[in-house]
């Protein structure tokens, strides 16, 4: 394990906020409101912004209008602007909108698979295929994404052997990166770094990512694992928006404004602004009537 003066000096942070984030909110927003949310996020300095998802509005509602989202959004030309897309409908309605990229989303939990996506690990993986496939012809990047690294609300623990071998799967299919999620905040440092440490004695840290929820108030110590075994590529939610329609009280991502000043404190360049992400993340969390999630925001708000 790395120390302290032995760590990345720059992190990727993916901002998740308009998908992730906004998937598990009850309070609906207009398309308006989505397309300022991350026309305003783009002003911030980040580099890439998950803007929507082509999945059922049926079992989605947020996610509606997603095509007219990534359609309306004043973009910038170092931005990457994203949607996760659950297979070929899926991806050639984001293709249609002009997604810069796309994500899969696959899990390392047989009962999460199929409460998420309704089909086996093996079934998501066989209908990914065609989606890679399609994607590699038209030169869109594709990331990937797996659910309950650290625990399962369905199964509990779950085997570092089996978030490798879905980890890998999806790797040697295409996806350029792999981001592994702690869906309902249930990881420790010692279990992160036990995982980990069996990933990456086979897979290079730059396809990797940490995606955690902050359910139990261990992200940010779970992303400093991250950092220490190498990991510098990192998802966050502004404001700590969203949490997971399909994990019963899983609360939101980790805040990007609380990623960000413990980043900026330890002296990793992001290239993002705190202070405009502050605004941003105070913003969407009075359009939403909630409160904001982020500790620092709501310090440096006061």
């Amino acid at each position: 394990m790395r120390d302290y003066t032995d760590l990345p000096q720059k992190v990727n942070i993916i901002e998740v906020g308009p998908r992730d984030g906004l998937q598990n909110e009850k309070s609906p927003l207009t398309i308006e409101d989505k397309v300022d949310l991350i026309d305003r996020l783009s002003k911030t300095g980040l580099q890439h912004i998950e803007s929507g998802s082509f999945v059922s509005p049926k079992w989605v509602p947020q996610m509606a209008n997603s095509d007219q989202v990534l359609k309306q959004i004043k973009r910038k030309k170092n931005i990457t602007y994203s949607a996760l897309t659950p297979n070929l409908k899926g991806y050639h309605l984001a293709k249609s909108a002009n997604a810069d990229a796309v994500a899969i989303f696959a899990s390392a939990s047989e009962s999460f698979s199929h409460k998420n996506i309704n089909c086996s690990i093996a079934e998501s993986l066989k209908r990914f295929e065609s989606v890679l496939n399609e994607a590699k012809r038209d030169n869109i990047p594709v990331r990937g994404y797996v659910s309950c690294v650290l625990g399962c609300p369905y199964e509990g623990e779950i085997s570092a052997q089996a978030v490798f071998d879905i980890t890998q799967a999806l790797l040697q299919m295409g996806c350029y990166e792999v981001s592994l999620g702690d869906t309902i905040g249930v990881g420790t440092p010692l279990k992160c770094k036990q995982l980990l440490q069996l990933l990456l004695s086979q897979i290079d840290a730059s396809r990797l990512a940490l995606h955690c929820h902050d359910t139990y108030g261990q992200a940010l110590a779970n992303i400093l694992t991250g950092l220490q075994e190498g990991i510098f590529s990192f998802d966050a939610s502004v404001s700590g928006l969203g949490g997971c329609p399909y994990a019963k009280g899983a609360s939101g991502n980790i805040a990007t404004e609380d990623l960000l000043y413990m980043l900026n404190n330890m002296n990793i360049e992001t290239g993002v602004d705190l202070s405009s992400l502050i605004k941003v993340g105070a913003s969407i969390s009075h359009k939403l009537n909630r409160k904001n999630q982020s500790k620092v925001g709501a310090a440096l708000s006061a």
